[in-house]
């Protein structure tokens, strides 16, 4: 599959998975938009991957980035948004990431909230940078 349709497919799933994050922040599902913050990030890094011609690997939107570090310039801010985002990939998920409880008894409006802004914050770097190398979003 061509490099830049590749990219649009997963660029174009990246934005349904942040939808999907402000929609559970908005059913009080705050582990699950935590969750899906993450995996909209993962999935926009990995389209500007796709889009240079990698074939990216891995779940951690830290690590992608120090990919992407080959091919564009990275500010150290979207490391912080992304070792944020990192933080929430198994813990929203699985109750024996904590001492007790289960996840959802950890998570809150204000966590989500700081997760989804993350999260749209390398959103739009990223498209920033598919459209600057000619991917038509």
């Amino acid at each position: 599959m061509e490099r830049f349709s590749e990219a649009r497919r997963w660029f174009a799933q990246a934005t349904r998975d942040l939808k999907a994050a402000v929609d559970s922040l908005n059913a009080g599902n705050y582990e699950w938009s935590c969750f899906q913050a993450q995996q909209a990030a993962e999935k926009a890094v990995k389209a500007l991957l796709y889009a240079h011609g990698r074939s990216p690997w891995g779940h951690s939107v830290v690590e992608l980035l120090e990919e992407v570090k080959d091919l564009e310039d990275v500010g150290e801010d979207l490391f912080v948004h992304a070792r944020e985002l990192d933080r929430h990939y198994i813990p929203s998920r699985y109750p024996n990431a904590f001492e007790s409880g289960y996840p959802a008894m950890y998570y809150d409006r204000v966590t989500a909230e700081r997760a989804i802004n993350a999260s749209n914050t390398i959103i739009r770097w990223v498209r920033e940078r598919l459209e600057g190398i000619g991917v038509k979003l």
